[in-house]
């Protein structure tokens, strides 16, 4: 692990949008997460057709297991529960993003050799919606990353540009800026991110970013997790902000805030009664003895 400069590293964060620290995860955390992922892929080997933990490619077998990628997995094995909401993971996004730190979702991308599939250029905020734009998301490069692997490309400057039609032509859901749309979101000058294993990628959820496939023979794993400062909070009922970890909007570091800013006005907030606690407004007004 290499020795941090975290007001250079917030600085290009916040220029570019995006930062890559070379090395960032110690040898033994690496070692766990590779661990950990092995143990799951092992598992996908038996799983059913359909189950919710992989998302596999068609020519997926038993002998040749070959995933796009393991979802949620803070919700499966407690190793990358510890990474990303009480270790090294959640220690950078409070560098990033301040002392009060709230987590969304996780998931393993792999891009498998020869051929892992490639992700087309897009924005992340538009598949789940905040009420702000400081969410970002940090991956963890479990094996080395070179020009062969489909490393991700990064448009700098892009964080606080235009946010493009995710959508197609039709109007259906595609995930993707439109070819026509592409020369307008400048991606000829995306960077890629190359590294050792163990460095992380850290980038806003309004980058534009993508990668090509990867034509190595050795497969290219990506740890992704993804935070905001606490008092941005998701929009229910709009992309996948509803369909995510069990873990999803958990404080993780710091206080919970008792105010909300949206539309430009900032109110105190209720409490989060989710986990209980409420009853109705008439017991919160009168109070229990009444």
């Amino acid at each position: 692990m290499m020795a941090r400069d975290r007001v250079h590293e917030l600085e290009t964060y916040e220029r570019d949008g995006f930062v890559c620290l070379e090395s960032f995860v110690t040898a033994d955390w690496l070692s766990r997460l590779n661990a950990a992922m092995e143990r799951l892929i092992d598992e996908s080997r038996t799983a059913a057709p359909g189950d919710w933990r992989f998302d596999p490619e068609p020519d997926h077998t038993a002998d040749d297991p070959r995933l796009r990628r393991i979802n949620t997995p803070v919700d499966l094995d407690p190793t990358f529960a510890e990474f990303a909401l009480d270790g090294p993971a959640t220690d950078l996004a409070v560098d990033m993003l301040g002392p009060n730190v709230r987590f969304h979702h996780s998931k393993l991308n792999i891009k498998w050799s020869s051929g892992g599939e490639e992700v087309k250029w897009h924005q992340d905020i538009q598949f789940w919606p905040h009420t702000d734009f400081s969410p970002l998301t940090i991956g963890i490069y479990l094996n080395e990353v070179d020009d062969q692997m489909g490393p991700m490309g990064i448009v700098p400057g892009s964080h606080r540009g235009e946010l493009f039609d995710l959508r197609a032509d039709d109007g259906s859901w595609a995930g993707a800026i439109r070819d026509e749309d592409l020369d307008r979101a400048d991606t000829a000058t995306a960077v890629y991110l190359k590294g050792p294993a163990g460095s992380a990628t850290v980038h806003n959820c309004c980058a534009i970013h993508g990668s090509a496939p990867n034509t190595s023979p050795r497969m290219r794993p990506l740890l992704l997790q993804t935070y905001s400062r606490a008092d941005s909070y998701p929009l229910l009922g709009v992309g996948t902000n509803g369909k995510i970890s069990s873990s999803a909007h958990s404080l993780v570091r710091g206080a919970a805030p008792d105010r909300i800013t949206v539309g430009g006005r900032t109110m105190p907030a209720a409490p989060d009664w989710y986990k209980g606690k409420y009853t109705s407004i008439f017991a919160q007004q009168q109070g229990p003895d009444s």
